[in-house]
């Protein structure tokens, strides 16, 4: 089907017959809200995606994928990005389909790639099996801005921020889930660098890994990064299985739970030199294989809870012993009476 636009009204030419329909402008009825300048991009169209894009960059513009699609991509369309550079303002609704690297390529490109100045909003999507040999395996953002709503990033791979990095631009995660991407470097899951902000409402981080470094689930180099009620769960890495904050970094946590993380230090989370504010939050059920079970905070990292319970870490809830105000370890020698023991895994409960 394709989108005709005229002033006032939308022209929809449907199948081989040009069954014609003329909507109004902008309404919400069986053309599923099609509004005048939207294109529409057939199923796996792989040529009308890359001209749909190229012609959002130059005049602006919202493409509409057909709905629960597979849009496989072969082969780059730049030495390093499957799909166009985003230099323009450029919406995609997904209407739950996903855009792949194919996995049989065997050319390695990430998915998308946000140039300075450009704006790439993303809705309804599931982007995968992008690979970078050096940022940003499913996108990177540098220096623009994305925006994603109700989308998935998941295996996805590269260097640096196997799902996505943020170099010195805005990112914004709406409900969105980023799960199961590698990076052989920093941030398994996301990378915050260059000045970057990162903000994360809702969603996960889940399953990422940093193979061989730090930030399983986020790597907060060099940024602003603020998450509210988001689960950061299973990822792994070698310093902050969860999240990594470092290089005097601002982390901002409310409302988010850290479980089920491993790291060789800080499984929850590994604060370094940087401020980190964990408000209405959970820290539970993470693992170090030596020191921070919950938190690892080095270098005159300043961490501060309120309202926020670091329980039942593996070795320990937080090291250096004392450097978080109000977290404290179990002490191994004195075994609680029974009918004081700890509740069950299951039965710790996000604070109210």
């Amino acid at each position: 089907m394709r989108i005709i636009s005229r002033a006032g009204a939308v022209t929809v030419a449907v199948g081989a017959g040009l069954s014609l329909a003329v909507l109004p402008a902008g309404s919400a009825d069986a053309a599923d809200d099609i509004q005048a300048g939207d294109i529409q991009v057939e199923c796996n169209d792989i040529p009308g995606l890359v001209n749909a894009i190229n012609q959002a960059n130059a005049n602006g513009g919202r493409i509409i994928l057909a709905s629960r699609c597979t849009y496989t991509l072969t082969a780059p369309n730049n030495p390093d990005d499957g799909l166009p550079e985003i230099t323009g303002d450029v919406t995609i609704s997904g209407k739950d389909s996903t855009i792949r690297r194919d996995p049989d390529a065997t050319e390695v490109f990430r998915v998308f790639h946000v140039a300075s100045g450009g704006t790439l909003t993303l809705k309804s999507l599931t982007v995968s099996g992008g690979a970078s040999g050096s940022n940003g395996g499913g996108a990177l953002n540098d220096q623009g801005t994305l925006n994603l709503n109700d989308t998935v990033f998941k295996e996805n791979r590269a260097v640096d921020g196997g799902g996505l990095y943020n170099n010195g631009g805005q990112l914004n995660l709406d409900r969105t889930t980023v799960e199961r991407n590698t990076a052989n470097g920093f941030g398994g899951g996301v990378v915050n660098d260059g000045g970057g902000t990162m903000t994360m409402k809702g969603g996960s981080l889940l399953k990422n890994r940093a193979t061989i470094s730090n930030g399983g689930g986020l790597e907060n180099i060099l940024g602003t990064a603020s998450l509210e009620s988001v689960s950061v769960r299973g990822n792994t890495g070698i310093n902050g299985g969860g999240i990594r904050n470092v290089n005097g970094s601002a982390l901002n946590l409310k409302s988010t739970t850290l479980k089920d993380n491993i790291a060789v230090r800080g499984g929850g989370l590994s604060n370094l030199a940087s401020p980190a504010t964990l408000v209405d939050s959970l820290v539970t059920r993470n693992t170090a294989i030596t020191a921070g079970g919950g938190i690892d905070n080095q270098s005159n990292g300043q961490v501060t809870l309120t309202n926020t319970k670091v329980v039942d870490n593996t070795p320990d809830n937080c090291a250096p012993e004392g450097s978080v105000p109000g977290c404290t370890n179990p002490t191994a020698a004195i075994d609680p009476p029974p009918a004081q023991g700890l509740l069950p895994d299951d039965d710790v409960k996000d604070p109210e």
